[in-house]
């Protein structure tokens, strides 16, 4: 056998989905084999590969025993001349495999093989190429040097940015997401050191296959996109722990004991250096930002209050004992209202301050209208004041995403914005899912192929650029199929990086995307358009339990009397408001549907043990509820069925 291609895959079943149906393509002319270590994924990637994918064999691990464990287990099955470890949020070409082995069989097979990295937008990802690390490379690049010089060779020399990143090179480490290495290579330096858990081992082998006396290329007639997001979560804290500790590893392995220490020295710099920001980072994302806009509404309600006491009303003089009450309460309620709308959800969108600030407004509002006379101010203040509070938290916003300090997520609801590249039929397939994930309004048309008869379409792919030019297209959704996914890949490095790049292979059930290479990417999928899904619902559904059994258990000495067995009506209560169960839950098999707590009752109205519906149908009721849930729904079943909570 030619090749084996080795994946390990923990909890991205969508993006090795599309990895496997371009490694298939890329096998068309090799005889090889593809073997998928799953690492105790907890996304039920088991049930959604269990009648997928039958050419490759599946690996079900009972536990996550790392990326080098997994790969060896699966080296010690493999028969081709070639292994190739791959990541499995990657895209590849199909001719990929075919170019590789050929240029290692120019080294005479005495080498292995790194390839030429993109991320999901196009962007060349430096770690295609890489020295070892030493003190000083680590230095320059803590310092900053290796930004402000980045073809240097004494300051880049960490990611190589003085070798060209389109010619073939002999470099130093080969990244982890591609790495081919003949058979007999492997059959010298054995494989991963599993001491390494993730992140280090493939600095590690690389290492070791240069001491061997074979040699690192990196390979630049061929790319691949690598997602990276999916696997390398770069912003958390749990991400610099790791890869401190794999580098000590690989220190304390590789170098004396001198080197060793100041290498340590550097590696602790810039742990804390890491730390440091993410905590910067985690602070104002969950943090910062509700002071600064509590800071913010506080502002505006008592400038807000002098104005309309001085030019408005100057008769009346507000009590300050009032307001420093009053103003820190609707404060309070204005902060709260806007979290469950969503503000603080992932980065800014302007629609989100915009609806959550009519949310908080409104419930202002609805709460003075509430209170005793003797406790009101003046409502023209409230109102006024919010308003203010709105245009100042806008315009602070503003000015954080001008000086970079947040991130604006895309505004993805904007209308004729999305086009999708493919033929006639993918077009209709990709537009079927969008439909299905509410989105369909967003598509302004087709990019067609090279065929000089499709003429339905507003462009062809060779005028892309053009066609970016003339329309304002936000996002692209590539359809592999009638293109290949070596047109794909070699055409996104020539897009603007302001616009969106999506992928959907021929064969897949999901569309995939990354923006950034450091940040988790994107899916369109079937169960994306079930409301459940999204936070916001959630955390709505969330609140309802609570409330209703805060309101329950204070009505309790009153239901008591007119509730049968109000001993379990008691216990209910208390199992939702410590989170163990919801009034609503779902009433058959909800393997595929989003995670919901038991329920009281289930969604057919009645609890588990009265449901006698046949559970093809029982999922049919389950998929509905998940798919329009509304707050008002869950009412009208407790309402409805009020004597079935006990």
């Amino acid at each position: 056998m030619q090749l084996s291609v080795i994946i390990v895959s923990y909890n991205v079943k969508y993006f090795l989905e599309q990895c496997l149906l371009s490694v298939l393509k890329a096998m068309k002319n090799i005889d090889g084999e593809i073997i998928v270590v799953d690492n105790h994924s907890t996304d039920d990637s088991f049930l959604f590969f269990e009648e997928k994918f039958k050419d490759v064999n599946f690996i079900w691990n009972t536990s996550n025993s790392g990326f080098a464990k997994a790969n060896n287990q699966a080296l010690k099955i493999a028969s081709g001349d070639y292994i190739l470890f791959l990541n499995p949020d990657t895209l590849l070409p199909e001719d990929c495999f075919e170019k590789c082995i050929s240029f290692i069989q120019l080294q005479k097979n005495d080498c292995a093989l790194g390839i030429k990295m993109i991320d999901g937008s196009g962007k060349f990802l430096k770690e295609s190429k890489r020295a070892f690390p030493s003190p000083m490379t680590s230095l320059y690049k803590l310092s900053g040097f290796a930004k402000l010089f980045p073809h240097s060779k004494i300051f880049a020399k960490y990611h190589l940015g003085y070798l060209c990143e389109n010619e073939n090179h002999e470099v130093d480490v080969l990244a982890g997401a591609f790495m081919m290495i003949p058979k007999k290579i492997l059959n010298v330096v054995n494989g991963f050191d599993e001491a390494f858990f993730m992140y280090g081992e493939d600095v590690d082998l690389s290492f070791r296959i240069q001491q061997a006396g074979f040699k690192n290329f990196y390979f630049a007639e061929s790319s691949i996109i690598h997602f990276k997001g999916e696997s390398t979560k770069k912003g958390s804290l749990n991400y610099v722990k790791m890869f401190y500790k794999a580098m000590s590893i690989f220190v304390k392995k590789h170098y004396g004991s001198t080197r060793a220490r100041l290498f340590n020295l550097f590696i602790q710099a810039a742990i804390f250096l890491r730390a440091g920001m993410s905590i910067i980072a985690h602070f104002l994302k969950w943090i910062g930002m509700p002071v600064i806009d509590a800071g913010i509404i506080l502002f505006s309600f008592w400038s807000m209050t002098f104005f309309w006491s001085t030019l408005i009303r100057h008769e009346i003089n507000y009590p300050s004992h009032l307001l420093f009450i009053a103003f820190p309460a609707f404060t309070i309620l204005f902060l709260a209202a806007s979290y469950f709308a969503g503000l603080y959800d992932n980065d800014y969108r302007q629609s989100r301050l915009n609806k959550s600030a009519l949310v908080a407004i409104l419930i202002n509002l609805s709460f003075y209208s509430l209170l005793p006379e003797r406790l009101r101010f003046s409502r023209g203040i409230l109102l006024f004041g919010s308003i203010l509070a709105f245009l100042l938290m806008t315009l602070v916003r503003r000015l954080l995403l001008k000086w970079n300090i947040i991130e604006s997520a895309a505004e993805r609801d904007e209308i004729n914005q999305t086009i999708i590249a493919g033929a006639q039929e993918e077009f209709n397939r990709a537009n079927y899912f969008l439909k299905n994930s509410g989105k369909k309004e967003r598509v302004l048309g087709r990019i067609g192929t090279s065929r000089s008869e499709d003429t339905s379409a507003i462009g062809k792919i060779k005028d892309i650029a053009d066609i970016l030019h003339s329309y304002p297209v936000k996002e692209i959704i590539f359809c592999e199929g009638t293109l290949s996914f070596k047109t794909i890949i070699e055409t996104i490095p020539t897009i603007s990086h302001h616009v969106r790049i999506k992928y959907f292979a021929t064969g897949s059930h999901t569309i995939i995307g990354s923006d950034d290479k450091d940040v988790t990417g994107e899916f369109i999928t079937e169960d994306e358009n079930y409301h459940l899904a999204n936070a916001v619902y959630r955390r709505s559904k969330n609140w309802f339990d609570l409330i209703l059994s805060l309101i329950f258990l204070i009505l309790f000495p009153f239901l008591v009397f007119i509730k049968n067995r109000p001993a379990i009506f008691l216990k209910n209560i208390m199992d939702v408001l410590l989170r163990k169960k919801s009034w609503i839950g779902y009433a058959g098999n909800k393997k595929s549907l989003p995670e919901l707590l038991p329920g009281i009752i289930t969604t057919t109205g009645l609890p588990h043990s009265l449901n006698s519906l046949p559970m093809q149908s029982l999922f049919k009721t389950d998929k509905l509820y998940a798919k329009h849930f509304r707050i008002l729904h869950d009412l009208r079943l407790i309402w409805k069925n009020f004597n079935l909570l006990s």
